[in-house]
């Protein structure tokens, strides 16, 4: 793809979609959107970004092909125990001596269809069950975000991670596929949000950003890891994918408290 080209879908998808590729690793999204073409069938970039500007339903299949969907639940499970074990008791106990009513401030950014969020409203079901609690989840992709609210569908290998007890209490009878539990569905609240454009809430005891940060470039990164320091509270906790690290944490305001966990200090 000619520089000239892929200069002209950037200014396109941004002015039309509202998404900065710009953020992403730039080799990474030519050989990406070098494919999307291929299958489309559509001869030149020329023909389709003039599609791209009038078309609503292709905007929209082009908007989800560009956000990248990665959901299961329990997703590493030794950092999970690891946040299970050690992180969220802390910060359980320390919200109590924060807040009136003891309520724990949680957001799952980037969460895709919600097994993530799911998954925390879990671990709290489990661990402090009566707790106030604040589960915010948000992703860039509508499509997602409406499997996320309902629930589900999910298939039979997405909810391995759970025993029998636990798909009977947290997944309506009947399944395959899974459905979450409307007493779980409660608790979380999805929104439409751009982790690279739009404002972050504050206050957040835990932020789970997990195998999102992989797909942008430094610049990015480090904009995101400010932004998510300034999200959290004082001794709040970032938990990043198993391959993701903040290479100098202490130049950005954090400590590593453990593999992929990052206090703010």
């Amino acid at each position: 793809m000619e520089t000239e080209t892929y200069q002209e879908i950037l200014r396109t998808v941004k002015r039309t979609l509202g998404i900065d590729l710009t953020h992403y690793k730039d080799q990474q999204m030519r050989r990406r959107l070098d494919t999307y073409l291929l299958r489309s069938g559509i001869p030149s970039w020329a023909d389709y970004l003039t599609r791209l500007k009038v078309d609503r339903t292709e905007q929209g299949r082009f908007r989800d092909f560009l956000t990248i969907n990665v959901s299961s639940f329990f997703r590493d499970p030794d950092r999970w125990q690891g946040l299970q074990d050690g992180i969220l008791p802390r910060l359980l106990q320390e919200a109590l001596g924060r807040r009136l009513n003891g309520e724990i401030r949680l957001w799952s950014a980037g969460c895709s269809m919600g097994a993530e969020p799911y998954t925390l409203a879990i671990l709290l079901a489990e661990m402090a069950r009566g707790r106030h609690a604040y589960i915010l989840a948000t992703d860039l992709d509508r499509g997602v975000l409406a499997k996320a609210r309902a629930g589900g569908p999910f298939k039979a290998e997405e909810v391995q991670a759970f025993n029998n007890a636990q798909k009977i209490s947290y997944f309506n009878p009947g399944a395959p596929p899974y459905f979450i539990r409307p007493f779980l569905t409660q608790r979380v609240t999805f929104r439409e949000h751009n982790l690279l454009s739009d404002p972050f809430e504050r206050d957040f005891d835990l932020i789970v950003c997990r195998n999102v940060m992989i797909y942008f470039n430094p610049d990015a990164k480090n904009l995101l890891f400010r932004e998510f320091h300034q999200a959290l509270r004082p001794g709040g906790v970032l938990f990043l994918g198993g391959a993701e690290i903040i290479p100098f944490p202490h130049q950005l305001g954090f400590r590593s408290c453990g593999p992929s966990f990052y206090e703010r200090v």
